[in-house]
């Protein structure tokens, strides 16, 4: 039950959130293994990208991959955010006083994060491909040409099998675990701290709020280079056998990142992560909040009926 609470608090934030995450994808296509000044500027910025876009594709393409989203939210942020409070609940986050112990909070966040990004995979290996394609005048990156999320799906079973579905899964584990570890206990640790110190006491959707910006924040400053690098070696073109025509493994896209576009790549479409991730955060969170009382509230009400 603590999964679905927290895959629906998820798709919640994520209905929201999604044209945003289109934004960041292709701000981290756009000069892929390209020098500076050696490739169009399709997108200049967020605000330009999001006219761009709607001027060639229309309002609606916002919400590309919207259906595989909302699964890898379901099933991303369902499982760590239901593993995490499972644990919460239980006493296996705190010691015998109650209180929070970090590298319990950092291992059972992390793994919950690793364990739920890596079993949505497929979902955001499609969604990846959705939100790329673009009208062939403002197209960056590889252009898979799907017609829609199930027709992606059944392509790359039909050409790769499952093992298709999970090219890249390596890239998932650094990306999954400082997203989930940077999100969850920095929200966490500044809810208890606002609460301890009796901040907003008669306030609590309040202190949710600003522990939900804060954990916003620290995903979306720890998180882009990782999520970058997932993108690229999701998005990038495979031969018949599935392997990547671009980039070999993590280390090689990485390598040639760095030696071709420079350091700063890394963070390109940090502008729009934080944008997207902020908001989802807060929203997130919140949701989540609210919805782990009113589950806990019909869990107490249902034992003593």
């Amino acid at each position: 039950m603590e999964i679905l609470v927290g895959g629906f608090a998820a798709v919640t934030a994520g209905i929201f959130t999604n044209p945003l995450e289109v934004l960041k994808i292709r701000m981290q296509l756009q000069g892929e293994l390209k020098k500076k000044g050696h490739h169009a500027i399709h997108y200049k910025n967020i605000f330009h990208a999001s006219y761009v876009i709607v001027k060639n594709e229309g309002v609606a393409s916002l919400q590309k991959g919207l259906v595989p989203a909302l699964w890898v939210q379901f099933i991303m942020n369902g499982f760590r955010f239901g593993v995490y409070h499972y644990a919460d609940a239980n006493g296996y986050l705190r010691d015998e006083k109650g209180n929070l112990v970090f590298y319990k909070n950092v291992l059972v966040s992390g793994m919950g994060g690793v364990v739920g990004h890596y079993l949505s995979n497929p979902f955001f290996m499609v969604k990846t491909h959705l939100q790329s394609q673009a009208a062939k005048s403002i197209a960056v990156g590889h252009q898979h040409q799907h017609k829609g999320s199930f027709y992606a799906l059944r392509d790359i079973l039909k050409e790769h099998g499952l093992k298709g579905f999970f090219r890249g899964g390596v890239a998932v584990f650094p990306r999954a675990f400082i997203a989930s570890v940077s999100q969850l206990t920095s929200f966490t640790y500044t809810k208890r701290y606002l609460n301890k110190n009796e901040y907003f006491h008669d306030k609590k959707i309040l202190s949710t709020f600003i522990a939900s910006m804060i954990g916003g924040i620290a995903i979306s400053v720890l998180v882009t280079p990782f999520d970058l690098i997932l993108t690229r070696l999701y998005n990038q073109p495979v031969d018949r056998l599935g392997s990547g025509q671009l980039y070999s493994n993590y280390v090689d896209c990485v390598h040639k990142i760095y030696k071709t576009e420079g350091l700063s790549a890394f963070y390109k479409g940090v502008g729009p992560m934080y944008l997207r991730l902020g908001p989802h955060s807060v929203l997130c969170l919140m949701f989540w909040d609210e919805f782990k009382e009113w589950f806990e509230f019909m869990r107490a009400h249902n034992r003593t009926t």
